[in-house]
């Protein structure tokens, strides 16, 4: 588990540097985080206290410090939702922590995404008063977002949260399976022992 639980927090430092780099030219990198990965995985291969605490506590900590930056809000509905949605996807990993391997963790990270995404930016739809309440406003969330927030359009926040959360999720398969690997080798020798005589 610690080769993962180091990837996790490769994942958050990753993207408290991205967030403080964002608006220095790096566009390219907007919402490359594989936070919906983070909660998938987590929920799917950690002990129980950790299944939900991991994700939400290393997202809350890179909240903190990109917010405190930035001058935003720590608390706000948007960013509750962003829990909430989390939280849901790692219910996700929770129904496949019994059969997890990459053949059901990959399409289920492509499934956590799409929840992510698809809650995060339809609340935004329905809060921000930028967007008109109908039809066109809803799609306009969900591919271009708002002019003012952004030069980056929504879908590309999409694709590259797709992108890393897919990338995450296979390098998590990879540690967890190297940390089995590495315990069962550490147990083998004791299960050797010789008996001592007498």
């Amino acid at each position: 588990m610690i080769p993962a639980l180091l990837l996790v927090l490769s994942a958050v430092v990753y993207r408290v540097t991205t967030g403080l780099l964002i608006h220095s030219g790096a566009g390219w990198l907007s919402n490359f985080a594989p936070l919906a990965a983070i909660a998938l995985c987590s929920a799917a291969y950690f002990p129980p206290k950790y299944k939900f605490s991991v994700p939400l506590l290393t997202l809350f900590i890179s909240d903190v410090i990109i917010n405190l930056r930035y001058g935003a809000p720590l608390l706000d509905p948007q960013i509750l939702v962003r829990y909430g949605a989390l939280a849901l996807v790692g219910c996700l990993g929770l129904l496949l922590r019994s059969r997890v391997s990459l053949k059901t963790l990959l399409p289920a990270s492509i499934v956590g995404s799409t929840m992510f995404y698809l809650i995060t930016n339809t609340f935004s739809w329905l809060s921000d008063p930028g967007y008109t309440k109908n039809f066109a406003g809803l799609i306009q969330s969900l591919t271009v977002g708002l002019p003012q927030y952004s030069a980056t359009p929504t879908w590309m926040f999409f694709r590259n949260s797709l992108v890393s959360d897919l990338i995450f999720t296979c390098l998590f398969v990879v540690c967890m399976n190297a940390g089995r690997s590495m315990a069962r080798s550490r147990e083998r020798p004791s299960q050797f022992r010789p008996v001592a005589a007498g």
